[in-house]
């Protein structure tokens, strides 16, 4: 099984790579169009040099990788995604060949933590509207996407990982629900500038608590993602 995760950044998103990553069964694979997506768009993104320079700039070569052998030889192969790297250069035909979910996160959360990271973002950078877009095309394909709230997994971590499991068809692993302090060995080029929190976790974050308080400026840059946000929710599980 190959199992394409979007969502947008600061969204449990590497956390959830570990858990899979944690499988014994299941390779791995961090955004393997950011490269493909700084190379089109001509972003300066943190580390920049150093991500083009890691992956292939070409998404030819970045999908023949998706759908080709898995690595080590391993039965599924989970594919840690970011929306807003769908840009129109790079082909979606693809994904009619995966097992496409996505992951949401409240705005007003991934604004605050987004923010603290990059300077001045904007809809396009944190991937709402792109993902709204994305779960209308994989619909257009003729599947049913699952979709998962993240602040549904960190209060019931087993639970909702077992019913993820359950709705794409594999089997539930325990092993899913810790692992290793320090990063994975399939982290991007670009985890010290993004993943100290997860490098120093061995398990899921605990529940979250009121949603922050936002500038004026950001609080109008959460609202103008929670369209895309409430259209999703309105089907997680």
């Amino acid at each position: 099984m190959r199992i394409a995760m979007w969502s947008g950044p600061r969204n449990l998103s590497t956390a959830m790579m570990y858990a899979f990553g944690a499988r014994t069964d299941c390779a791995v694979v961090d955004e393997p169009f950011y490269a493909a997506y700084l190379a089109q768009t001509g972003l300066d993104h943190p580390m920049r040099d150093d991500i083009l320079a890691a992956q292939p700039q070409d998404p030819a070569r970045v999908i023949d990788a998706l759908l080709g052998s898995i690595p080590a030889g391993k039965p599924h192969f989970y594919q840690k995604h970011m929306t807003q790297h769908m840009i129109p250069g790079i082909p979606r035909d693809w994904m009619a060949r995966v097992t496409n979910v996505f992951l949401i996160r409240h705005p007003a959360r991934v604004v605050a933590s987004f923010g603290a990271k990059y300077d001045n973002p904007t809809l396009a950078d944190i991937g709402f509207t792109q993902q709204a877009e994305l779960f209308d095309h994989v619909r257009a394909l003729g599947q049913a996407p699952v979709v998962v709230d993240s602040a549904d997994i960190r209060r019931a971590p087993e639970t909702m990982l077992r019913r993820l499991c359950d709705s794409i068809g594999l089997p539930f692993d325990p092993a899913m629900l810790s692992w290793p302090a320090g990063g994975h060995p399939d982290d991007g080029v670009w985890a010290p500038h993004w993943y100290g929190a997860v490098h120093a976790s061995t398990g899921f974050a605990p529940a979250e608590g009121p949603l922050p308080d936002l500038p004026p400026d950001r609080a109008a840059l959460a609202r103008a993602a929670m369209p895309a946000y409430e259209k999703l929710a309105a089907v997680k599980l």
